[in-house]
């Protein structure tokens, strides 16, 4: 039968003490009980591991091969329990978040300051991908949670999907494209614009492409950007029209820096969804994260 992993963890104590006394105390135990140990483990292994004497033990040569084994073993199950011990106390730890440009700037920015006042222990890993990246990073277990937008059918089983925010793009333009105020424009009469967007790796560029597919037309941005953060600063400067969450856009229209145009039939209501893998457990820090986030979207 295997060698339970109690007589191990006393063997340490013992060999690390030199003293079945002091071996004892510091497991808050007594000693008849550890040297009754000691005496089954030397049974079981067939070997001698200390020698006694009336000024305590020294382990032997089978004794220091075994030590030196354990000894690693022991050490690293007291880092684990210490981590764990942690972690659950949220004093430290690490949490690690995919997070899409939409998602980051409309809810979890405010969370993760929050998080940060609360928990300052526990370090933050955040990385900005699209959304399909976000996806596929949680799917490799690289990071714990992905908080993206509608993710256009990339989440299946194992992953779950919780809807959080609904948001809404606009239409945003130059001023020199005020000419395109008098009426509501169509997805035929956009597709002949200069269009600026993101690229073909990410949900919202197949959100749109299907968007325009339904009205019979073509997506074709003239300008692609990495970000959706990039957008603005292009329409701004006339490269072309763009669609930008709301949010986004609301001080460049306050400050007459860009303009918002209509369509005949506007793109409908979007999300910020949290995503996470139901086949593994998340961290007491991750656990948390997922509470405020639930807490912040109300």
């Amino acid at each position: 039968m295997p060698v339970p992993y109690d007589y191990y963890r006393i063997f340490y104590y013992v060999a690390k003490y030199s003293s079945f006394t002091h071996a004892a105390a510091a497991l808050h135990g007594s000693q008849p009980n550890v040297t009754r140990t000691i005496n089954l483990l030397e049974q079981e292994l067939g070997c001698r591991l200390f020698e006694r004497s009336h000024r305590g033990v020294a382990l032997t040569p089978e004794g220091e091969r075994l030590f030196a084994h354990v000894k690693i073993m022991q050490e690293q199950m007291q880092a684990a329990e210490y981590e764990l011990s942690s972690r659950r106390s949220l004093h430290s730890g690490q949490v690690a978040i995919g997070a899409s440009e939409t998602a980051l700037h409309g809810l979890l920015l405010p969370v993760l300051r929050d998080f940060k006042r609360r928990y300052p222990g526990v370090r933050l890993q955040i990385t900005n991908h699209s959304t399909p990246q976000a996806i596929g990073a949680l799917r490799s277990g690289l990071v714990e949670l992905a908080v993206v937008c509608t993710s256009c059918g990339e989440v299946a089983p194992p992953l779950s999907e919780r809807r959080l925010r609904p948001f809404r793009d606009v239409l945003v333009a130059g001023p020199d494209y005020a000419y395109l105020l008098d009426s509501p424009l169509t997805y035929v009469q956009l597709a002949r614009l200069p269009l600026i967007g993101l690229g073909p790796d990410s949900s919202t560029y197949g959100f749109y492409a299907q968007l325009f597919a339904e009205h019979e037309a073509e997506l074709r941005p003239d300008v692609q950007t990495a970000t959706t953060d990039q957008i603005l600063p292009l329409v701004r400067y006339g490269l072309g029209l763009g669609f930008v969450p709301e949010d986004f856009a609301r001080e460049a229209l306050a400050k007459q820096e860009v303009i918002q145009l209509e369509l005949a039939d506007p793109p409908p209501q979007r999300y910020i969804s949290l995503v996470k893998d139901k086949t593994r457990p998340l961290s007491v820090a991750a656990i948390e994260m997922e509470r405020m986030l639930r807490e912040a979207s109300g």
